[in-house]
């Protein structure tokens, strides 16, 4: 394979952070790469695309995530190397304490990590962000590698690795885990954050041997009989569309997914379905978790769901993808959104026209 075409290096890899980044690597003995809690296609795949790189130059790499994967993500190749605090507690903290080089992958502020964020401060390791979130906390890492441009966190594992002209250490492993990042972040390549560089990449991943039609349907069209009928209850009994403002929502408490004996990304992708309606622009699903209401606010064009999240939702991600959360009661939480959104449709018309 030619390599030659595909070194685009950006301002983001830039060569003194590149030189950085190579004498941390070099010096470093124990190496713990991290990620958000509740992992999603993009922090799995991150992390398991740095993690099958760096083992070709360093033994010592671990992944230590807050909790685990969902299961339609369990396929992937190194899966089982990620120790999670949930259900590791003691070797992640040992690890954590012994390392030298922690990685921060797919998350801008220590606030995302969960319990996890108690092992990390007390690291003395030197930290390294590598993330595409907006308003990144520039004070709690050394060294940091942020484009909110860029379509995923995975396809900045590719550009790290082609800044520092190692694209022949691509290997299965690692272009699967970056393609599984880059398609999960972009709804298949349909959200706004796909640019060309994107597509450029996808196109040398799939010339490396990867299958991407089965790589799909693992993560797509792999289904329980559980999974079926609470999306089908959840489209027929609690999708709400507020024509006038072209709003959707979906809730569900946490006793209907019980009922479904729901398992971690059993709702993955509601929200999706929500904003999929004709004449939706703006779709929330507000689902009832660990004692609070998690949200997920998805949006087309340029209607800022990121504003909506941060100023009342205590969240905040990207222009069209973003979460949030609160403290209360479901109803108690809809009611909000309901009450919010005229003045946000009103503040926002230019968007929703």
């Amino acid at each position: 394979m030619n390599w030659d075409g595909f070194y685009f290096i950006t301002m983001t890899f830039s060569e003194t952070k590149i030189a950085t980044f190579n004498e941390l690597v070099s010096h470093s003995k124990s190496i713990v790469i991290t990620s958000h809690k509740s992992p999603d296609g993009d922090s799995i795949g991150s992390s398991l695309a740095l993690y099958h790189y760096l083992i070709q130059e360093s033994a010592n790499v671990k992944i230590c995530h807050p909790d685990p994967a969902p299961h339609f993500l369990h396929w992937m190749k190194g899966q089982e190397e990620i120790l999670t605090l949930e259900e590791n507690e003691a070797d992640v903290k040992s690890l954590m304490e012994q390392a030298d080089l922690i990685f921060c992958l797919d998350y801008n502020a220590p606030g995302r990590i969960g319990k996890l964020d108690e092992h990390l401060s007390n690291s003395s390791a030197t930290r390294i962000m590598i993330d595409h979130h907006r308003d990144p906390d520039m004070n709690f890492v050394q060294l940091m590698f942020s484009d909110t441009s860029a379509s995923s966190t995975a396809q900045l594992i590719f550009e790290l690795i082609e800044s520092r002209r190692d694209l022949p250490k691509i290997n299965h492993e690692v272009a699967e885990a970056i393609y599984t990042g880059i398609i999960t972040d972009t709804g298949s390549f349909r959200f706004s954050s796909v640019l060309p560089k994107t597509h450029e990449i996808a196109a040398f991943l799939l010339q490396t041997g990867i299958d991407h039609a089965a790589l799909h349907e693992n993560i797509f069209d792999t289904n329980t009989e559980d999974r079926i009928k609470l999306t089908s209850y959840a489209l027929l009994e609690k999708l709400v569309v507020l024509k006038d403002y072209q709003a959707a929502y979906i809730s569900l408490t946490k006793e209907e997914q019980e009922r479904f004996s729901a398992v971690k990304g059993d709702t993955e992708g509601l929200v999706n379905q929500a904003l999929s309606v004709q004449g939706v622009k703006m779709a929330l699903f507000f689902k009832e978790s660990d004692g609070i209401i998690k949200i997920s606010l998805r949006s087309t064009g340029k209607i800022p769901v990121n504003d909506m999240a941060r100023n009342n939702f205590q969240g905040g991600g990207h222009l069209n993808a973003s979460g949030g959360k609160f403290v209360g009661k479901i109803e108690d939480a809809i009611a909000k959104f309901v009450t919010i959104l005229p003045k946000f449709v009103e503040e926002n018309t230019a968007c929703f026209d």
